[in-house]
This record gives structure tokens, C-alpha cells and sequence, in this order.
């Protein structure tokens, strides 16, 4: 029963074509529609909220959500770190599948990268540089770097569910382990991708990603013995 009032509030969502900011009918309107009972319709809510679908603003009202990825973040953070304390090789796990989606898109890349997007990976690789003369690449311009790279595909989806994946490991791996990558391995790195994508070479940029995630593999496997 719940299941199924929630199912019906997301039909309405998609038939009325609400976006996200949109009020949603009142509670009572919804008992109304729906035929149940109010609080049927709260326990469906607040289900719908947890995944991000709908945002209840109490005094004001129940809203149509941002839809975000953060409950498959979570969702993908709790289920690597319970793993890992299962004894599970679950943060490597997570590792191949970012690397698989990467490596599968950066070809369709290759001397097809914005001039502004290239022009945008060039600072952030300068400033890589400068971290790493400082002692250590901060997440947050590794994270922009690859974000920025895989912009130029245009698909807004593909750049979300990337994001979820990056924050998700990212997340898990600082809170299980300290893999002390190598500031100025982790710079050569990304300058080679960011070249290969340059220069229009598919198969060149395809090993480059794969050659990156291979460092990060074997300091999780390194880390992960000791």
C-alpha cells in the first residue's frame, strides 16, 4: 500500500510535469486524489523525501525534490564501507566500476574537448602543479579536473551519476585508508590524459586513464596488506 501511493505521487510528478522547486498538492489534495488517509500520505512522503523526490518544507508545504544523487552516494558509501569491514575487496570494487565508465567514455573525448574546457583543464593543471610543490594534490582540484573533462560529452545525467561515483570513493577511501599517492606521479598522470584528449588520440587516452587507475589500485592494494 505504501509502495503504491508513492508510485502514484511520482506518476503525478511525471504527468503534470512539475520541476524540481515545484509546490506539490496539499496534503489534503493528495488525500483526495489518492483516496487515503492522511497519514498514508505522510508515511509516503517522507519516504519520497529520503530519495531525494520530493522536499518537505515544514509551515510551507511539500515541494517537487533537486533530485540529486546523494542517496545513491550514501547508499554506495555505507554498502563499500560495510564490505570492507566484512572483509571484502569493496573499495577496489568501487574503483573498477568508476575506472570501467571512464575508460569507456574518454575515446568518445579525444580532440573533441571545448576550447573553454580545455582551457579550464590547463589551469587546473597548473594548479595540481603548484599542490603538488606544496606536498599533496588537493581532492577537490582532482575532482574538477575530472568533472570538467568529461563535461564536454553534454549529457548532464552521465556528469551527475560520474560525481556520485567520484565523491562516493573518494568518501570511503579517506575514511578506510591512507594511500599516500605521490603528488607529482599523481600530475604526470592527469597531464598525460589531458594530452592524449588533446591530440585527438583515442588509444592513447584510453591508457592513460587505465594507467592512472592502476596507480590507485595498486596503493589500495598496498594499503589494504598493511
Amino acid at each position: 500500500m505504501a509502495s503504491d501511493i508513492q508510485e502514484r505521487i511520482k506518476k503525478l510528478i511525471i504527468d503534470r510535469r512539475l520541476p524540481s522547486g515545484a509546490p506539490l498538492p496539499t496534503e489534503t489534495e493528495l488525500m483526495e486524489l489518492l483516496g487515503v488517509s492522511r497519514n498514508s500520505v505522510r508515511e509516503a512522503l517522507k519516504a519520497l523525501q529520503a530519495m531525494g523526490i520530493v522536499e518537505i518544507r515544514h509551515g510551507f508545504g511539500t515541494y517537487v525534490g533537486p533530485m540529486s544523487m546523494a542517496p545513491m552516494i550514501e547508499g554506495l558509501t555505507f554498502r563499500t564501507v560495510a564490505g570492507h569491514y566484512r572483509g571484502e575487496d569493496s573499495l577496489l570494487q568501487l574503483l573498477e566500476l568508476r575506472e570501467a565508465i571512464e575508460t569507456g567514455l574518454i575515446a568518445r573525448l579525444a580532440g573533441r574537448v571545448p576550447a573553454m574546457d580545455l582551457a579550464e583543464l590547463d589551469a587546473l593543471m597548473a594548479r595540481m602543479d603548484e599542490e603538488a610543490t606544496a606536498g599533496a594534490v588537493r581532492a577537490d582540484t582532482d575532482r574538477a579536473f575530472h568533472a570538467t573533462l568529461y563535461r564536454g560529452l553534454g549529457n548532464l545525467l552521465l556528469s551527475e551519476v560520474l560525481e556520485a561515483f567520484w565523491d562516493a570513493f573518494h568518501r570511503v577511501r579517506t575514511d578506510l585508508v591512507d594511500t599516500h599517492p605521490d603528488p607529482k606521479i599523481t600530475c604526470r598522470q592527469h597531464r598525460e590524459i589531458l594530452e592524449a584528449v588533446r591530440s585527438g588520440d583515442a588509444v592513447r587516452a584510453e591508457d592513460a586513464v587505465r594507467d592512472h587507475f592502476e596507480d590507485i589500485r595498486k596503493r589500495l592494494r598496498r594499503s589494504n596488506r598493511a
